[in-house]
């Protein structure tokens, strides 16, 4: 059957067009209806294209905020190239201010490249792949850490598959210039399955972001994304009068592998002991468990098998077994 999702934005006309990716949907409550998705598009002319996404996760807010900004700045600045944004891309979730979509359980950063027939959180996926993916020479998806983690302000890439794609990342993260930064090799954080991953396998010059966490919304997360769009948008040249600040310095980092990640073996209530960005040795108390069956026993310790810099934390006090609780990074120094 193909892409069944439609827009009547046509890419190449010149100008500002707002409209939906409609995504069809037969609900209870309308035989023949679609989700409208928002989507923007800015095309002036000549230049390269930048995709921009939020709202891939429903409770990460940072993001959402940042894009609702920027396309209003926008539509006030002369373009050169074309923007395409969607600061709501999986739209059912965010109504729902839910991680994955309440519709079908979809997690849509766990399901590209996407598919027709697998309900609209993968048929979004597949939108956004097979339509936008081959128009783009760069994209950004903004994330947080939702509502169940606090999350050291970082950009995530992939490392590039050839030399010209490497170094057009790279120039591409020094413009977003975010506090920290990490290359993967695509394993953990939903593999090869996430929009930006999958925007790398198909030749672009992708990112995505972690903007800081828990349920309310980050203020430092949002300065920090709406500063980096402003760089990159004026380093690409397609908005080189936009004003942006000069960025800090950047921290590269490298993800410590899972097995030196703290999980729950217990449902129960989760005490931290450390802080986002603090640095750690091995043997170090990251926070204590108690169990909800003895209240007189003693809660169970939580240590450090490894020593870093914690990049992540669990953010709700009630706990499950399994859960992530605190994650670590270490600074890449050669």
């Amino acid at each position: 059957m193909g892409n069944q999702v439609w827009t009547t934005i046509d890419f190449d006309k010149p100008g500002f067009q707002s409209d939906f990716a409609r995504v069809p949907w037969s609900s209870d409550s309308s035989a023949y209806g679609w989700i409208p998705v928002p989507l923007l598009c800015f095309n002036g002319g000549d230049g390269p294209t930048l995709l921009l996404t939020a709202g891939t996760h429903g409770d990460e807010y940072e993001g959402q905020i940042v894009l609702r900004r920027l396309v209003r700045i926008l539509a006030e600045t002369e373009i050169r190239g074309r923007v395409i944004a969607m600061p709501a891309l999986n739209r059912p979730a965010v109504l729902a201010g839910r991680r994955t979509s309440p519709l079908d359980g979809g997690n849509l950063n766990r399901l590209f490249p996407g598919r027709e027939d697998s309900g609209p959180t993968a048929m979004i996926a597949q939108y956004v792949t097979e339509v936008l993916f081959p128009l783009a020479d760069y994209a950004i998806d903004l994330h947080s850490g939702g509502s169940s983690l606090d999350y050291l302000p970082v950009a995530f890439a992939h490392r590039g598959r050839t030399a010209e794609q490497s170094a057009r990342l790279d120039s591409f993260l020094a413009g977003f210039a975010a506090p920290n930064t990490v290359l993967t090799d695509g394993r953990g954080g939903g593999g090869e399955t996430t929009l930006y991953a999958c925007a790398a396998a198909h030749g672009i010059a992708a990112m995505t972001t972690e903007l800081g966490g828990g349920p309310g919304l980050s203020p430092g997360g949002v300065a920090i994304a709406e500063a980096g769009l402003r760089r990159v948008l004026r380093n690409l040249g397609i908005a080189p009068d936009l004003d942006a600040p000069k960025p800090d310095i950047v921290r590269h980092l490298r993800m410590l592998p899972p097995a030196t990640t703290i999980y729950a073996k217990a449902d129960g209530l989760f005490e931290p002991c450390v802080q986002v960005g603090q640095e750690v040795r091995a043997g170090e108390i990251a926070g204590y468990l108690h169990g909800f069956d003895d209240v007189t026993s003693p809660p169970s310790t939580l240590r450090f098998e490894a020593g870093g810099i914690v990049i992540f934390r669990r953010f709700p006090v009630l706990t499950s077994a399994g859960d992530a609780l605190v994650g670590l990074a270490q600074e890449v120094t050669d």
